[in-house]
């Protein structure tokens, strides 16, 4: 019988990112943010990813959400430090109040460049799941979708085109080619809709 490619340390991290993110929901909705927490590691695996990648795909948002550095010693001691070196390469920012938007977005992109590949896999899942739900959400509201993102429509674009660059040069496969098709899309509906 073979070992499960999923065991308890990953149940646990489950329990934990619903307890954690259990009051949060998506940007301007009443969606429970575990709903993105889960389609982002059903990318990781999708794509590959072994059990650390889909725990920190669980925990990915927690050092900017949901207590910075002390939460991040807690992912270490729980998970290992594989799973907190993603979740830190995954996080845009440790202090409170964040650094301005842009700031914060270039400087996660030059990160991402040298970001080893478990990394850039739990990242590009985030940021697929991500696109799809701006991309729903302007088939459903158009402009008004803009107004839920500090950097608007034009930095929104920009840093989703500056990802798919860097994913397309150092990534391939099923993930860098949807990011490519839902980006598209949704640059389509942004010009159709002034």
């Amino acid at each position: 019988m073979s070992t499960p490619k999923l065991g308890p340390r990953f149940e646990e991290a489950l329990c934990y990112a619903a307890h954690l993110h259990a009051r949060q929901t998506r940007k301007a909705s009443e969606v429970p943010y575990i709903a993105h927490l889960l389609s982002v590691c059903a990318l990781v695996l999708e794509s590959g990813g072994d059990e650390d990648e889909a725990i920190a795909a669980l925990l990915h948002d927690a050092v900017e959400d949901q207590g910075s550095t002390e939460t991040l010693e807690i992912i270490r001691e729980r998970y290992g430090e594989r799973v907190a070196a993603i979740v830190s390469g995954c996080s845009d920012a440790f202090e409170t109040p964040k650094p301005p938007w842009r700031e914060r977005k270039e400087r996660y992109l030059e990160h991402l460049r040298g970001a080893p590949p478990s990394v850039r896999r739990v990242s590009l899942a985030d940021k697929v799941h991500n696109a799809r739900s701006i991309l729903r959400d302007v088939r459903a509201d158009g402009n008004a979708t803009w107004q839920k993102f500090k950097g608007g429509k034009e930095g929104t674009l920009w840093y989703y085109r500056s990802l798919l660059e860097i994913f397309r040069h150092l990534d391939k496969g099923y993930l860098v080619e949807e990011l490519e098709r839902v980006l598209a899309e949704i640059e389509r509906l942004a010009e159709a809709t002034p």
